[in-house]
């Protein structure tokens, strides 16, 4: 009995942070006890956040209380310590179902805090101490605690397994090595580990690397996130502005002009009032002058009559009559057709301007472009579905299986007029643009030329060929040899010989590439330069009937 109050008192008097007897007890508020340099090292890591907090109870304190030595506490532990007794472990000191147990605690057992390799047993902090004080454990090999200690046995020998089989790739023992893994090629597992160790240390210098070296990507990225925003920033600031300018641009002449008219119109308005005003003073001196010569025609007396007549005025002849119908009326109607003239052409430009101004909006890069695939796999994850445009197909050229295939024929189709279309050459261009990253295959029969092309290239002579302008680029399959055609200059390409070709577009990067595909993909030739407008995937076939040329299905 006396016994288990001893023992209830070692726990009442250890700390519940180190777990230990109390060394120089206080006691805060609250009322529980711990070491002083415990709680005050507890404390210590809470002082940012200005709350500090009893680590049992959780009962928070403002401002940090001043600790005190609890003199009865301190007097009480050195009383258990003269009884020889030691501190009962705390709970947590015991193994639970997920800890590695002593395997020589009798009763309930404490947690391992060492495995050995040699002894295949796990120890206490009590029971591990002969492996330091014994001269008989001090070969004996340490590790963190394990469960799986019985991985060493061998399960044909019941012996620990000191050897590698190299030939074997596994761990036996001594018995292994003279029965089935004889004449294998073994070492130690001593060795084997060094070995594998030292591969693995490269691996994760390698993979250290490899960290530093994205953490430096990823700074670089973020330095390049905050300068598109910016510049996107600064330019949609300095857009405002400028099309801002623009407004107040026109505003102004809109302002001009109507001042203008405005002033024109009085103009034009007091004259025209001016010659009203003498016109209508000309009627009343003509009604006047037709008042006399009424009165005069209505004189009965002959001698009357002619002794008046010398007396009336000649009429003078009127200056304005003549000059108001020399010309048809014209007002301000011309005006409105010149602002109308005007609103057209800027439309025109700034329909045009528009399109460059998007083209370089979209071709504005980051710093990073995705690298030209390793493998047809890597290549198949750009793939993309391409149909052929019937209002670019030349009249001899027949498009079938879904408009992903064209044949030449004998007798020309009936295609309706379009001005996109080729005229003399069996070319037809696909219906969609390609931007971006693209590859596409394609399976030839005969002579035909892959490519790619703006749009705006020519469709009539020599110079609507693929690659015989500025605009295109065409790979040449003919008579198993390969010509790269571009602005008229020939290259011959050499390579495996196949009659499908594939084809990897990263519009950004300006990169244009050109696989033969046999089993294998083997570059045959690539392009670096600047593609300034959207591509169009083309062919131009040879005039055999029969030749032909289709996008593959992927």
């Amino acid at each position: 009995m006396e016994q288990q109050v001893q023992l209830r008192d070692q726990e009442t008097l250890c700390c519940s942070i180190c777990l230990d007897l109390l060394i120089d007890p206080v006691t805060i508020s609250c009322g529980h006890s711990y070491c002083w340099t415990c709680i005050k090292s507890h404390w210590d890591k809470e002082d940012q956040r200005r709350i500090h907090s009893c680590p049992q109870c959780r009962k928070t304190f403002r401002p940090r209380p001043v600790l005190a030595k609890n003199t009865i506490l301190a007097a009480l532990v050195e009383q258990l310590k003269k009884t020889g007794l030691q501190a009962a472990p705390a709970d947590h000191c015991y193994a639970g179902p997920e800890d590695v147990a002593c395997d020589f605690c009798t009763g309930r057992k404490l947690k391992a805090i060492k495995s050995c390799l040699v002894c295949l047993a796990s120890y206490c902090e009590k029971h591990l101490q002969p492996h330091y004080d014994s001269a008989t454990f001090k070969k004996h090999k340490l590790v963190e605690p394990s469960k799986n200690l019985q991985v060493n046995i061998c399960s044909d020998h019941d012996e620990v397994m000191k050897m590698f089989c190299r030939t074997d790739q596994k761990c036996i023992c001594s018995f292994c090595l003279l029965d089935e893994h004889r004449g294998h090629d073994t070492v130690s597992a001593a060795a084997e580990r060094t070995e594998r160790q030292r591969e693995l240390e490269e691996r994760q210098e390698h993979i250290h690397q490899r960290i530093q070296d994205r953490e430096k990507d990823v700074k670089l990225l973020q330095q390049e996130v905050e300068a598109i925003n910016h510049s996107a920033d600064k330019t949609v600031e300095d857009s405002e502005k400028i099309f801002t300018e623009l407004i107040r641009l026109i505003q102004k002449r809109s302002s001009d002009m109507k001042q203008q008219i405005r002033s024109q119109q009085e103009t034009e308005v007091s004259r025209v009032k001016e010659l009203q005003e003498k016109l209508e003073q000309e009627i009343t001196e003509l009604k006047k002058k037709e008042a006399e010569l009424k009165q005069l025609l209505n004189t009965e007396d002959h001698n009357q009559f002619l002794h008046s007549y010398p007396s009336l005025s000649a009429l003078s002849e009127s200056t304005h009559s003549s000059s108001i119908n020399i010309h048809p009326l014209r007002h301000f109607e011309d005006v409105t057709a010149a602002v109308s003239e005007l609103r057209d052409k800027l439309q025109d430009i700034l329909r045009d301007t528009w399109t460059n101004i998007s083209l370089t909006i979209t071709a504005v890069e980051a710093l990073l472009s995705e690298p030209e695939p390793k493998s047809r796999a890597g290549f198949l994850r750009y793939s993309c579905k391409i149909t052929l445009d019937p209002n670019t197909a030349n009249e001899y050229l027949l498009l079938s299986e879904g408009r992903r295939k064209a044949t030449v024929m004998e007798r020309h189709q009936s295609y309706p007029y379009h001005p996109d279309r080729f005229i003399e050459y069996a070319q037809v261009l696909s219906t969609d643009s390609l931007t971006g990253y693209c590859y596409w295959e394609v399976e030839m029969r005969g002579r035909v030329y892959v490519a790619v092309t703006y749009k705006d290239i020519s469709r009539v002579g020599d110079g609507s060929v693929f690659g015989c302008n500025d605009k295109s680029w065409a790979l040449d399959f003919f008579q198993n040899k390969y010509i790269f055609w571009y602005n008229n200059i020939s290259t011959s390409i050499s390579g495996p010989i196949s009659s499908r070709i594939g084809v990897y577009l990263d519009h950004k990067a300006g990169i244009l590439s050109f696989y033969s595909i046999s089993g294998t993909m083997t570059l045959l030739h690539r392009v670096q330069t600047t593609f300034t407008q959207p591509l169009y995937a083309g062919f131009c076939i040879g005039f055999n009937s029969g030749d032909s040329a289709s996008f593959c299905k992927l």
